[in-house]
């Protein structure tokens, strides 16, 4: 089941998943109680999670200052349900001034499509920030976006109002939902994939979402991580 989400054969994926998940016909039939159950989940989770890490946290917090001047912190406005705007927090694992650099890289962007911005030999990556996003620790902090109702464990990928000005119109449907930590497209390739293929994970995300469909990437993200499939 785990070998569905490769770039090339989605419809015919999707059929097969299909046989695993109970899928609804639109995510506004479901039912008001598993939306409940979700975002419970969330809450719970992400305070166990955070509960956990709160030590390994401090040490990679202190990795960081030492590895390069800036703050330990990144935060990034990024579109969300219905296209509220927010701020959203990483652990930083480029250099201070990241974002000043990008317009002058992107030409050299390796996303299929353009509305993603990927280059994985980014030179403004520091060496720990390597180490973290490798494993998707620089993601950590964004429990707290879950907490706070931003964001959801599972959803689209929040993307930059740089991105979202690219997108083409058939996926604008993705702001119908919150934006997750993971997602159908994280763990089906992510950075490796272009953006018409995450397109395509959106869109059969907010169309076609059930609890069980959740259940799903939550596990495939474990998999997904430890393995450091796609990330860059």
């Amino acid at each position: 089941m785990f070998n569905f989400f490769k770039p090339g054969r989605f419809h015919l994926r999707l059929k097969e998943i299909s046989q695993f998940i109970s899928l609804q016909d639109d995510v506004r039939a479901v039912k008001t109680k598993q939306f409940i159950v979700k975002r419970s989940l969330d809450l719970l989770l992400s305070m166990m999670i955070l509960a956990v890490l709160i030590l390994p946290l401090i040490v990679i917090m202190i990795l960081i200052k030492i590895d390069s001047p800036g703050s330990v912190f990144f935060s990034q406005t990024r579109v969300g349900l219905r296209g509220k705007a927010f701020k959203l927090y990483k652990l930083r694992t480029m250099v201070a001034n990241a974002s000043s650099i990008q317009s002058s890289l992107e030409n050299m962007n390796e996303i299929e499509d353009g509305v993603l911005f990927k280059i994985k030999l980014d030179p403004r990556i520091t060496r720990i920030g390597k180490l973290l996003r490798r494993y998707s620790i620089d993601e950590i902090p964004q429990l707290l976006n879950v907490i706070k109702g931003d964001m959801s464990l599972v959803g689209p990928r929040p993307l930059t109002c740089r991105d979202i000005s690219k997108l083409p119109t058939n996926q604008q449907i993705r702001d119908r939902v919150l934006p997750g930590i993971t997602g159908l497209w994280q763990v089906s390739g992510r950075s490796e994939t272009s953006s018409k293929f995450m397109g395509k994970c959106d869109r059969f995300y907010v169309t076609r979402w059930s609890f069980s469909l959740d259940l799903f990437i939550l596990m495939k993200t474990v998999s997904v991580v430890i393995l450091s499939k796609g990330a860059y």
